[in-house]
């Protein structure tokens, strides 16, 4: 009698291992490159500041992009399968562009010194929060769950700040940006294993790439808002 065959499960499992790994470089190359994307526009526009101040006078200019970011991000989490791949990777470039747009305001208001220190260090502490939540076994899903309604929470905050400006005293923006700075933490590791667990969900070629898109999508997200509250606390004025 011959042995078993053994060696079918050991394929499946490195064939499984190899489409995810390639799942995953395909979407930090895409975040990669909407943070790019980002840093050009912003460096770009700051160059002349006249466009910046006009941008950031002019209300309906500066809320538009604020919206036409947000209907990007909706497009694209809720209906980038049914889109082509172009015009998926046009919206996914369009919302890092106006996210860079936005962004450069920074480059004229704080020194170019404390938004490298603060680009590094939420680098690092990214790939960190990333690279466990992609080797982890721990089912991260309570985390997250627990960092989504500390996120909402945050956002009733800013909302009752923004009505009554009294709230929003130095301590209580140092706090709300520890808490973001653990909630957006806590989020970068947990939608890691959420998207690696996407890797394997898709039937073919093309779904795959768009795939890698929305993944993209949501770790760029995580990723600004880190640097954001990491730039809060370490940024200083010119």
């Amino acid at each position: 009698m011959l042995p078993p065959n053994r060696d079918y499960p050991t394929s499946r499992t490195r064939d499984a291992g190899q489409t995810m790994s390639a799942f995953m470089s395909r979407v930090y190359l895409w975040m990669m490159v909407g943070i790019a994307i980002s840093g050009i526009t912003a460096y770009v526009v700051a160059s002349r500041p006249d466009v910046v101040m006009y941008i950031m006078q002019n209300v309906f200019i500066f809320y538009g992009l604020i919206i036409f970011q947000l209907v990007a991000v909706v497009a694209l989490s809720g209906w980038v399968q049914r889109m082509s791949l172009g015009v998926a990777s046009l919206i996914y470039a369009l919302y890092a562009t106006l996210v860079g747009l936005t962004f450069s305001v920074l480059l004229l208001t704080y020194t170019m010194e404390s938004i490298s220190t603060a680009f590094f260090t939420t680098a690092f502490a990214f790939a960190g929060l990333s690279i466990f939540g992609f080797v982890t076994k721990r089912d991260l899903g309570p985390i997250g769950s627990f960092c989504m309604i500390g996120l909402f929470g945050l956002i009733g905050i800013m909302i009752i700040g923004f009505f009554v400006p009294s709230l929003m005293s130095n301590g209580m923006q140092l706090a709300i940006s520890v808490i973001g700075l653990f909630v957006f933490a806590g989020l970068t590791a947990y939608d890691t294993q959420r998207i690696k667990g996407l890797a394997l969900q898709f039937t073919d070629y093309d779904q795959t790439r768009k795939g890698a898109i929305y993944g993209a999508l949501i770790l760029y997200i995580d990723f600004i808002n880190l640097f954001l509250i990491i730039f809060r606390l370490m940024g200083i004025r010119r």
